[in-house]
């Protein structure tokens, strides 16, 4: 895949004007906090003062892994495609907390291990019955992983709007998250693996295992791309190519979980400029996630104690992108309301 150029954010005399324009809102200096910080992101996004959140949307990547093989899931594979057709019925957490808060919901089938058939909602860019387990071999080839890559940047690319969230469901997928944080960030084994779906201690052990053994197994793969496509899934790296076209288009990455901010992860050593373009909407209980978003210099909005995944973290934190918008828009400066400003002497 040919990977879309994307522009740094950074603009001086933008930056400025943002300033001023939030200094200048009947507030303290500083006392709207993180939204203070969101609002000047969006406008060093969009390029301009005047900013918005339009027509949001969130796209949840379904697909499966060959390495549940290896018993490293307290569910069977079955729940991937029984939960997308929860999402296509409106029935799951991601449904409600989408529509609750305005944004579009699309469905992709990257790579289920079912067949649906042409279902409305569904978007299938199915890849394969699920990837190849690569505690035994790569995942995907370098091929897949490419077309997953520019599937994911296409269906970004046909969308409207300025802000996309990203969501996934795959049993299997946080061990293939915890594998290219590993391998992507250096971070230990063990600092990597969590219970996922719920697995019990002797589980999370067996999850190590494996993922040390992989590792070991493929220590040829060290460019972002092939450990990509050694260690994730169809899903995981749909995301990456759609992370990478979203950015390139300017728009703001709302970013979930462990497993989204993986595919964060492998896309930010491909193109590191795309982190400029991500808010990251909160910190999963999930063990790693935390370690992850410090390596990413993260500053997640959210923390409640959530590890659900499907992207319900993005739709949690979508009213915070729009509060930043609104205040920056709607709220009257010291000078139009005709309040007193902090005294000089102070």
């Amino acid at each position: 895949m040919r990977l879309p150029a994307i522009a740094p954010i950074a603009n001086a005399e933008l930056a400025a004007q943002l300033d001023d324009a939030i200094n200048n809102k009947t507030k303290p200096l500083g006392s709207l906090g993180l939204l203070e910080s969101l609002a000047k992101q969006l406008g060093l996004i969009q390029q301009t003062v005047a900013v918005s959140v339009d027509r949001p949307a969130i796209i949840v990547f379904a697909g499966d892994h060959g390495v549940v093989a290896e018993g490293i899931s307290a569910y069977p594979q079955d729940v991937t495609w029984q939960m997308v057709e929860n999402f296509l019925a409106n029935g799951a957490a991601i449904n409600v907390f989408a529509r609750q808060n305005g944004a579009a919901l699309h469905i992709v089938d990257a790579g289920v291990n079912h067949d649906f058939g042409a279902r409305p909602g569904l978007i299938d860019r199915k890849l394969a019955h699920g990837t190849r387990n690569f505690a035994r071999e790569a995942a995907m080839t370098a091929e897949q992983c490419a077309t997953a890559m520019e599937h994911g940047a296409a269906l970004v690319a046909d969308l409207p709007g300025n802000v996309i969230g990203f969501g996934e469901m795959g049993i299997g997928n946080t061990t293939s998250a915890a594998a290219l944080m590993h391998k992507l960030a250096g971070i230990p084994v063990a600092d990597c693996v969590g219970a996922g779906t719920g697995l019990s201690p002797e589980g999370v052990l067996r999850k190590q295992r494996v993922i040390e053994a992989a590792v070991e197994r493929h220590a040829g793969a060290t460019e972002a791309i092939d450990v990509l496509a050694t260690f994730g899934g169809f899903e995981i790296a749909m995301m990456s190519g759609a992370m990478l076209q979203a950015a390139a288009l300017r728009k703001t990455l709302l970013i979930d979980g462990f497993i989204v901010t993986s595919a964060l992860l492998a896309a930010s050593r491909m193109a590191p400029a795309i982190l400029d373009y991500c808010v990251f909407a909160h910190c999963s209980d999930e063990a790693g996630h935390r370690r992850m978003l410090e390596n990413l210099g993260a500053r997640p909005l959210l923390q409640l104690g959530m590890r659900l995944g499907e992207g319900t973290g993005a739709a949690l934190a979508l009213p915070l992108l729009h509060a930043a918008a609104n205040f920056l828009n709607e709220m009257a400066t010291f000078s139009s309301a005709s309040v007193s400003e902090k005294s000089a002497s102070e």
